[in-house]
């Protein structure tokens, strides 16, 4: 089954496929960076102000956050990239495809 689009419907479809995964990419950066200064913010600023490093500001509260949104995150990943990460739509044609060129030089 062939779609037929015009290369402005293309161009648009594919502008919008970047925006969303440039979006997740985002959305992991953030998640990244606030909560590994959440996780270890008071005990880097122990290491620079005392001259050691307290490992007691470490608290199950720090680690919920990392936990709820990486429930988030992973929701993100699956409507960016879908569930068939591995197998996508694509793949079986591909790889029968690939099956198919090598056989024709073997």
């Amino acid at each position: 089954m062939e779609n037929n689009y015009t290369e402005e419907e293309r161009y648009r479809r594919a502008q919008k496929r970047v925006k969303e995964i440039k979006g997740f990419y985002w959305h992991l950066f953030w998640y990244l960076a606030v909560n590994i200064f959440l996780t270890f913010g008071g005990t880097i600023r122990s290491l620079f102000v005392d001259g050691s490093m307290d490992f007691g500001n470490l608290n199950i509260g720090n680690f919920s956050v990392w936990f709820f949104w990486g429930i988030g995150i992973v929701g993100h990943w699956l409507h960016v990239f879908g569930m068939n990460i591995f197998f996508s739509r694509n793949w079986e044609e591909r790889k029968i495809k690939e099956y198919m060129d090598k056989d024709k030089f073997d």
